[in-house]
């Protein structure tokens, strides 16, 4: 894909995106032709949305049997997290933003290190040395489509994956002391249980995606670099909150996260 057909790709979705309307697919001309080119237009919109720069961190989607059931697509998938969407619990969104929003329960990752490429493939090991804290977290996905489901991975990764936003809960000191793999997270919807998981669920083990991410980024002469936030997956179904909906995410020994959607 040339770098006009990258620039006019990205500049329909930002158009889609800031006139409020959904989007029904890219006409064939601009059609990512694999997810190398999604990603390179993926690239493009962030630069039209946040300009230069490394962003606030990624998202990564499809890591869970539910997620990858629940969209048809079985391997993960990567987006951008804008700086300015990035939320502290608890937290209060319109849902007038967005077209139809979702949410996610999250174990969110912040790095201490840079993770460049290596000689060989990240793994949890190699992850866990670079690791500041894991927290809670809501990721706030946005059904920004006239029928997802209609649409291939290649121009779900071009718009971000769905990403919106995300609100987290507070790190919380002795996350060293627990098996990640085995911490239990539970959703709830004004009070009621919307979903139950574990941390195994995503890849085994929330560093494993964090590694599948470096090595990502590796391959296209980029790098997960300290200070940025990766969101490793849902563990439990996404779900679509009414307005006026509080949601709270726990995570045993890693918090809670809270929004509400007024």
């Amino acid at each position: 894909m040339d770098a006009p057909r990258v620039a006019h790709a990205a500049a329909l979705l930002h158009r889609h995106r800031t006139e409020g309307r959904r989007f029904a697919g890219f006409p064939e001309a601009l059609r990512p032709r694999d997810e190398d080119e999604a990603y390179a237009v993926q690239a493009a919109l962030a630069r039209l949305t946040e300009g230069d720069g490394p962003p606030a961190g990624y998202k990564i989607g499809s890591t869970t049997p539910v997620m990858q059931a629940y969209l048809g697509i079985d391997h993960p998938c990567a987006g951008r997290l804008a700086r300015g969407a990035i939320r502290h619990s608890p937290a209060e969104l319109r849902a007038t933003d967005f077209r139809r929003v979702g949410v996610e329960c999250e174990i969110a990752v912040r790095l201490a290190t840079d993770l460049p490429a290596r000689g060989r493939p990240h793994d949890p090991t190699s992850v866990a040395e670079a690791v500041d804290a894991c927290m809670a977290a809501i990721e706030i996905v946005d059904d920004r489509y006239v029928d997802y489901r209609g649409l291939d991975a290649a121009t779900l990764i071009a718009d971000q994956y769905f990403h919106a936003g995300c609100v987290l809960g507070p790190a919380p000191a002795g996350w060293r002391g627990l098996d990640l793999a085995a911490v239990e997270g539970v959703m709830t919807i004004d009070g009621t249980a919307a979903g139950r998981g574990t941390g195994a669920a995503v890849l085994g083990h929330p560093f494993a995606a964090v590694a599948w991410l470096a090595d990502h980024l590796g391959a296209r002469g980029d790098m997960l670099r300290a200070g940025q936030l990766v969101l490793t997956g849902s563990i439990v179904e996404v779900r679509w909150p009414s307005p006026g909906s509080t949601v709270v995410v726990i995570l045993a020994g890693l918090g809670r996260a809270e929004a509400r959607f007024v």
